[in-house]
Order: C-alpha cells, then sequence, then structure tokens
C-alpha cells in the first residue's frame, strides 16, 4: 500500500477534460442555445420571485431564499455551459480557412464569453438576451461553414426565444 501511494505521488493521473479526442466530427450548437434560453428563464423567475414581507413566516423566508438560491444556480451553471459549448466549437471544430470565410468569427466568440460572464455576475434580463444573440450569431456562423442554410424557428420554451438551426 506504501509502494502505491509513493508511486501515485510520482506519477499520479492527471485529468483530462475534452469533447472528443477521437475526433469525432459531432459538434452543434443547439446545447449552448438552450443553455442561453435557459438563463433568459432563470432571470425572469428570479425578477418574478415575490420578497416576503417583514411579517412572513419563517417557512415563507426560507422557501423564497430556496427558490432564489436555485434560481441563481442554475443561470450561473447555463452561462457557463453556454460559454464551455462555445469554446469547444471555437476549439475543436473551427479551422483557419472558418477564419478567413468569417473575419468576424473569432470576436463573435470573445462577445459569447464576455456576455457569458456578465449574465453569471448579475441577474440582468438583457444580459441574458444578448447572450442568446451572440449565440445565434456563432451558431449561422457555424452551420454556413458547413454549407447548411438555416432558419429562426421558435424554441417552443416557456420562455419563448428563436433557435438558429438548419433550416
Amino acid at each position: 500500500m506504501a509502494l502505491l501511494k509513493l508511486v501515485n505521488r510520482f506519477f499520479a493521473a492527471r485529468v483530462a477534460y475534452a469533447h472528443c479526442d477521437i475526433p469525432c466530427g459531432i459538434y452543434d450548437p443547439h446545447l449552448a442555445q438552450i443553455a442561453a434560453l435557459t438563463t433568459i428563464r432563470m432571470n425572469q423567475l428570479i425578477e418574478g420571485l415575490q420578497k416576503p414581507g417583514a411579517d412572513a413566516s419563517p417557512q415563507e423566508v426560507a422557501s423564497y431564499n430556496a427558490a432564489l438560491g436555485r434560481y441563481i444556480t442554475t443561470k450561473e451553471e447555463h452561462a457557463e455551459l453556454c460559454k464551455k459549448e462555445i469554446r469547444i466549437i471555437w476549439g475543436d471544430y473551427f479551422r483557419p480557412e472558418h477564419v478567413e470565410q468569417h473575419p468576424d468569427l473569432h470576436a463573435k466568440v470573445f462577445q459569447v464569453m464576455k456576455v457569458g460572464s456578465r449574465v453569471r455576475q448579475n441577474v440582468d434580463g438583457q444580459a441574458a438576451q444578448d447572450l442568446l444573440a451572440a449565440v445565434q450569431e456563432v451558431a449561422e456562423i457555424f452551420w454556413a461553414t458547413k454549407g447548411v442554410q438555416t432558419g429562426r424557428k421558435p424554441s417552443n420554451q416557456a420562455v419563448g426565444g428563436e433557435l438558429v438551426s438548419p433550416a
């Protein structure tokens, strides 16, 4: 047992994170768009919460705090998921010829990263809307690099909004 601990200390396995190291060629901005829609919905739910009054019971205060905590956590997790999905497409899928065809690609990806951070930092419905718009622009470029026509279709989610998808 001591020998294994010693070996592990000097040759510890490192965790590697990747979408795919095959490479599989399976990329799609759909999940990033869904994550952005989720941040919009969480902002709506946060803004719609009724703050308990001074005469509220401890149970009402606890319920409010629990709901607020869940909504904020979900908003932040999905903003980060959105950023992660776009980083994967940017780092693993887009190639130099895509940047040549779409010279503003890096700026659009950078915008997703910056707005995604703003969504995490604040309760800001406009920032969440801006995140979805930025992701939609990257999604349109993504599909264009595959020669696929896109359209914007209703998300059919409680939040509303549209998704960019192949036409």
